[in-house]
């Protein structure tokens, strides 16, 4: 059966044990700076993994997104791999799909991975054809070659966004989030030793 959908204690805590493999997965295959990982609940804790990094080389983020894609932890039942900068919080989808949106040129940063392994539980896969599907491998980060040059993000200092939420909250905000909205988990994700 496809997976549950969110939100899922099931999910939920099968995403800490599996982030936490891929992270070691990661630095025993070498790929160095991760500075989080975190398999979604909205992807079962398989289907959408992203990765943090603090890019040392061109290709680096590739690297990390193929290496979690189809590595032992990552590899059965993917579906999406996004690799973001280190000041992205990887545990929270806003953010992430923001880097996506900003930093990511679908045709230079988008790449399909065919015939990878998949199983039985695959949703998407016609019945009778279950065992491959492919998978994205998404680059939202700055272009290395060009990263320097790239544009500031406009955001406010922690103090001022401290100050508004004291000024407005009850008003705009609730547990400080904005009203009709969800509050972030935090980044409390796995955190690489690289």
């Amino acid at each position: 059966s496809p997976p549950v959908k969110p939100p899922s204690e099931l999910a939920y805590y099968r995403a800490f044990l599996r982030a936490a493999a891929i992270d070691e997965e990661l630095a025993l295959a070498g790929v160095p700076d991760v500075t989080g990982v975190w398999c979604h609940e909205v992807g079962g804790s398989r289907l959408f993994t992203v990765v943090a990094v603090r890019q040392r080389y061109s290709g680096h983020a590739k690297q990390a997104a193929l290496v979690a894609s189809q590595c032992h932890a990552g590899a059965y039942l993917g579906r999406f791999a996004v690799v973001v900068d280190e000041d992205i919080d990887v545990m929270n989808l806003e953010e992430v799909m923001w880097a996506i949106c900003t930093r990511c040129d679908p045709e230079k940063d988008i790449d399909i991975l065919r015939r990878c392994w998949s199983g039985p539980l695959d949703p998407i896969i016609p019945p009778g054809q279950k065992g491959l599907n492919s998978r994205a491998i998404i680059d939202a980060t700055r272009p290395f070659e060009w990263r320097d040059k790239f544009p500031p993000v406009a955001e406010s200092s922690p103090e001022r966004r401290a100050e508004v939420l004291k000024k407005w909250d009850g008003v705009l905000f609730s547990d400080g989030a904005v009203l009709g909205r969800p509050a972030a988990r935090g980044a409390a994700a796995v955190k690489g030793a690289g």
